[in-house]
């Protein structure tokens, strides 16, 4: 018994440091040493079938193949960049395809609070995120408008007014296959969801099958793990009613290993990312939302990729003009508005594992929030609902720990005693445990069962947009920040130690060494953890403690 026990503290405290080390090379910017890092590297497009599940490559904006994507460059045309700004966004629109290539969230700062978070931006593969839309033709000949396809701005306003609740800002192209393609952005005020009408007008004299995209590019570099190597899922992501949520890894797509759900007549896709993302959906009329679809990613080399929503349309008859609704999310991860904008949409939001745990915990988390108005103060309220509720639980385990520390000196005096006679000294301990009624895992087996809830609940911390930049007391102004002035961490290690202290002392001097040495460690990592997961921690051991004194001091081996 004791030599597992030895070996599982030694593989835990070995494995503290490998955290330790990776997050100290993860705060300093650099890549962990020892978990993988979950930036993919730049890789060629995928080939083989796997590939013809993606978004083709082959046809540039002048033809190509049939129903595909065009992601070659056009011949250069004047291009216009036109910036619009309403309460929410600043963005900048190219009329090269009226994509957009720029977008500011104006109620959120960036770390260092002098910057707007920039959602959509046209540089380098490296950051380049932009939203694109465009026509296909599902049948082989010319090419439809696309997102390559020169498009004129229509006049007009281009900053949301006092007062004024929306803002349309138009674009047209010139016609390209006997279609004529117009696209107009809507945004209203407090809102982000930008509503994105389509109008495609046939001015042939035959009829056309067209099909409608909408396309997110966005390269794939992924930030770097938190709290043992994890974080919140970045990446595109696909639902349907039928197939639900799927997150559609970049490392996974650039080994052609995504299958995209099959086609539907619902379903959206998105970019996700921590605390942020962006989807297109098809919305506005029952007619538009119904429309058959299909889902495709690709690999676009260079780093970056693409997930996209085909839509078919119904056939345009000459003269005549088909419009489609569709809208383009891009904000924050706020579930309540998430889960009223489309279903499962709230699903961007990423738990991890732990979601059927998380969603009623940030529930809960947001009904404290109301009462008391702050987010500290909601998770600490948190914490202290959670304690009540694993009282009894938790009663026994800390009643068997102190059970232990009363036979503690016995146990001691026997392995003097029998030091040079260990299978003598395991069958005395045994007889001991049995005499004295005491489980000596007795203590870790209620805690284990809450281990779910609170990783849940760290979970729940993690990915919580509303805990960026929120303020809880004094020096602490950012819940989603390490604590500046390291007073929290100092707290936690105090807390850490005097829980030790309470705990029966294992028999095994270098057990005894190793349970003093790893609340240390881990509250080394702890410097580096957001300040909304230190105070749960915090909050968490001083009501452990609380319980733990109270019952060592009833059973009279506090101090012992």
């Amino acid at each position: 018994m004791n030599d597992i026990r030895r070996t599982i503290l030694w593989v835990i405290f070995g494995f503290s440091l490998v955290l330790l080390w990776d997050q100290w090379q993860v705060f300093n910017g650099n890549k962990p040493t020892f978990l993988p890092s979950t930036k993919p590297a730049a890789t060629a497009p995928a080939t083989g079938s796997a590939a013809n599940n993606g978004v083709p490559t082959a046809a540039a904006a002048a033809g190509g193949t049939a129903g595909a994507v065009p992601t070659q460059a056009a011949p250069a045309t004047p291009r216009e960049q036109v910036v619009v700004t309403s309460d929410l966004f600043k963005a900048t629109i190219d009329s090269e395809g009226a994509t957009v290539n720029h977008l500011e969230l104006l109620k959120y700062d960036e770390a260092d609070r002098t910057k707007r978070v920039v959602l959509f931006e046209n540089g380098s593969p490296a950051t380049r995120y932009v939203a694109q839309t465009g026509l296909l033709n599902p049948v082989a000949g010319d090419a439809f408008p696309n997102h390559l396809t020169a498009m004129t701005p229509k006049a007009g306003p281009r900053t949301m007014a006092d007062g004024q609740n929306t803002l349309e800002v138009s674009f047209e192209s010139a016609p390209v296959g006997g279609l004529k393609y117009i696209k107009t952005y809507v945004f209203k005020r407090d809102d982000y969801v930008i509503g994105v009408r389509h109008e495609v007008v046939n001015v042939s004299d035959q009829p056309r099958d067209a099909q409608l995209y909408m396309q997110l590019l966005r390269h794939g570099t992924v930030a770097a793990g938190t709290m043992f190597g994890t974080n919140t899922f970045t990446g595109p992501a696909a639902y349907t009613n039928e197939k639900k949520f799927h997150k559609l890894d970049f490392k996974d797509i650039a080994k052609g290993k995504v299958e995209p759900p099959p086609p539907a007549n619902d379903g959206w896709i998105a970019m996700v990312q921590h605390y942020f993302a962006s989807a297109w959906l098809l919305k506005g009329d029952p007619a538009s939302e119904q429309l058959r679809r299909e889902f495709r990613v690709k690999d676009l080399g260079d780093n970056l990729f693409t997930v996209a929503m085909v839509a078919t349309l119904p056939k345009i008859a000459p003269g005549a003009t088909q419009v489609v609704n569709s809208a383009l999310f891009a904000g924050p991860e706020e579930e309540k508005k998430l889960e009223a904008i489309a279903p499962g949409l709230d699903l961007v939001k990423d738990y991890g594992i732990f979601a059927i745990i998380s969603k009623p915990l940030y529930w809960l988390l947001t009904q404290l929030h109301g009462i008391l108005g702050n987010w500290g103060w909601a998770i600490v309220a948190l914490v202290v609902l959670l304690k009540a509720a694993f009282y009894w639980l938790n009663a026994k385990a800390y009643a068997s720990m102190a059970k232990m520390k009363a036979i503690n000196p016995k146990i001691m005096e026997m392995r003097e005693r029998l030091k040079d006679k260990p299978q003598e000294m395991q069958q005395e301990m045994m007889r001991i445990y049995k005499t004295e009624k005491v489980n000596p895992m007795g203590g870790c087996f209620p805690i284990v069962i809450q281990i779910p809830v609170f990783i849940a609940l760290y979970w729940v911390l993690l990915s919580s947009v509303e805990m960026r930049h929120a303020p809880w007391i004094g020096w602490i102004t950012d819940l989603s920040a390490p604590d500046p002035w390291y007073i929290l961490p100092i707290v936690m290690t105090a807390t850490s130690l005097f829980q030790t202290w309470l705990n029966p002392t294992p028999p095994d001097p270098m057990q005894a060494k190793l349970m003093w040495i790893m609340p240390l460690a881990f509250s080394v990592m702890f410097i580096f953890f957001p300040a909304g997961l230190v105070l749960y921690w915090i909050t968490n051991n001083v009501l452990s403690i609380a319980q733990q004194w109270f019952i060592n001091k009833r059973l009279g081996v506090l101090g012992k």
